[in-house]
């Protein structure tokens, strides 16, 4: 039972983190001054998704691909390969510059989404290919990776649009 609930957690990350960061939006947004706005609300829940959605979810991958390759692969439904180690290097940069962008700019916010919904956009058509041409529907290549693969990127850039709509809080 404990082991199930263990395996769980660890192979839902993706949607794990994004609740967080919703989490920590709401706790933030409840302990803001008032009158809270809109711009307020957004900038709340833009910077607790970049550092949870994009900084610990990519660090998280990161470190199950570089030093649990073997194991990450069979839950994707694939043979271990040298490639593991680049993603899980590729998942650090981006994980670094989710953490840095939380609470920065909105360009270097932007940024930060850009890269990994590229990578994850990307990622989400190669589930498809492998669902269709190879029946792959292992947990971490038809579960909910796949589906936070699609979601993660869309609640970004809604978030940023919003953003960029509405300013940031203090400004005019």
């Amino acid at each position: 039972m404990i082991g199930d609930i263990i395996k769980f957690v660890l192979s839902n990350f993706t949607a794990e983190f994004l609740v967080l960061g919703l989490v920590f939006s709401l706790i933030a947004i409840a302990r803001a001054q008032r009158p809270v706005g809109a711009a307020m609300v957004v900038e709340k829940l833009l910077s607790w998704h970049v550092f949870f959605a994009i900084g610990c979810s990519y660090l998280y991958n990161f470190v199950v691909h570089v030093f649990f390759g073997k194991s990450i692969a069979a839950f994707i439904g694939w043979a271990d390969s040298p490639f593991q180690f680049e993603v899980g290097t590729a998942s650090l940069g981006f994980a670094i510059v989710g953490f840095v962008a939380a609470f920065a700019s909105f360009d270097l916010r932007l940024a930060a989404i850009l890269g990994p919904s590229i990578f994850t956009l990307g990622a989400a058509v190669g589930h498809i290919r492998q669902m269709v041409e190879h029946h792959d529907f292992a947990p971490g290549n038809a579960g909910v990776i796949f589906w936070t693969d699609i979601i993660v990127p869309l609640v970004g850039f809604i978030l940023l649009w919003l953003q960029w709509r509405l300013g940031k809080p203090g400004r005019a």
